[in-house]
């Protein structure tokens, strides 16, 4: 077991996400830089899909039962065992009473904690992801424990090895043309393709926003089916990206789609930081 001694800011428990639900208006939910959580779990010879700890802004501080192997990837935290700072995407042994914590935010904003074996909380729908009300809770809490099968082996590839995963942290997002791209006038096109934009205060695991601002307009749609990524228009011309959470359908234009890569980049963004779009030439059709 793993006994959560704090739970940090925004802590829960996510895999690659629920799917085949999206008709009862289930979100796929999972892990919101998906990018870092496959990561850990193929350094530890996971399954893509194992259950991890996704971290947000600040880390928790948890105590383990009994021995495994974690990676910590994603967002620099300063992650700590017993008070010395551990590396970040490599795997490290650990014994039953060790304790990990995390310091300063440094880069990103969500790290993810790998577990050989992975975390085997119940399953809902198919998937460990935390999403009220589809689970009791949206994140763990101080004194709850998280369960996992003790690992005293060896494994293999046990070295140190260069991960690239600067893109995480750069500005760039690369994007699709929609199903309703042709509608924009083409000053708001040549807009998206030239400007920076700037995460907006309004962010969350259902959706991002950006501050700036495209035309106003009258635009209206017949409610259709959105995922994870898709940009929907607002009347008054404010863009709204819709992350893991995110609602099954919806009424607004969906001029963009981003790239899987591009929604885990905009999940290690803060408020006010700058994104530079990268239109690509595909559309995503409807």
């Amino acid at each position: 077991m793993i006994k959560v001694l704090k739970p940090g800011f925004y802590t829960s428990v996510q895999d690659t996400g629920r799917t085949g639900y999206r008709h009862m208006g289930v979100p796929v939910s999972g892990a919101m830089d998906i990018f870092s959580a496959v990561l850990a779990n193929r350094l530890l010879n996971n399954e893509d899909d194992t259950a991890i700890v996704e971290i947000t802004m600040t880390g928790p501080v948890l105590e383990f039962s009994e021995p495994t192997h974690i990676v910590i990837t994603g967002a620099e935290m300063q992650p700590s065992l017993n008070k010395t700072e551990i590396p970040y995407n490599r795997v490290v042994r650990i014994k039953a009473g060790d304790v990990l914590s995390f310091g300063k935010l440094q880069k990103g904003i969500r790290s993810y904690l790998g577990i050989k074996g992975g975390i085997k909380t119940d399953k809902v729908l198919h998937s460990r992801s935390l999403y009220v009300p589809v689970t009791k809770t949206a994140r763990i809490q101080e004194g709850s424990t998280l369960p996992y099968e003790p690992f005293k082996g060896d494994i293999e590839n046990l070295i140190e090895i260069k991960i690239d995963n600067d893109f995480l942290f750069d500005s760039l997002i690369k994007v699709c043309p929609g199903p309703e791209y042709d509608t924009l006038s083409e000053n708001d096109r040549k807009r998206l393709e030239n400007a920076a934009f700037t995460v907006s205060a309004q962010n969350n695991r259902m959706a991002y926003q950006l501050e700036e601002r495209l035309s106003s307009n009258d635009f209206s749609i017949i409610t259709s089916a959105t995922i994870p990524g898709t940009v929907q228009l607002t009347p008054s011309g404010k863009m709204i990206v819709l992350m893991r959470d995110c609602q099954t359908t919806g009424g607004y234009p969906r001029i963009l789609q981003l790239t899987e890569k591009s929604t885990s980049v905009l999940a290690q963004k803060r408020s006010g930081e700058r994104v530079d779009l990268q239109v690509l030439q595909q559309h995503i059709t409807s």
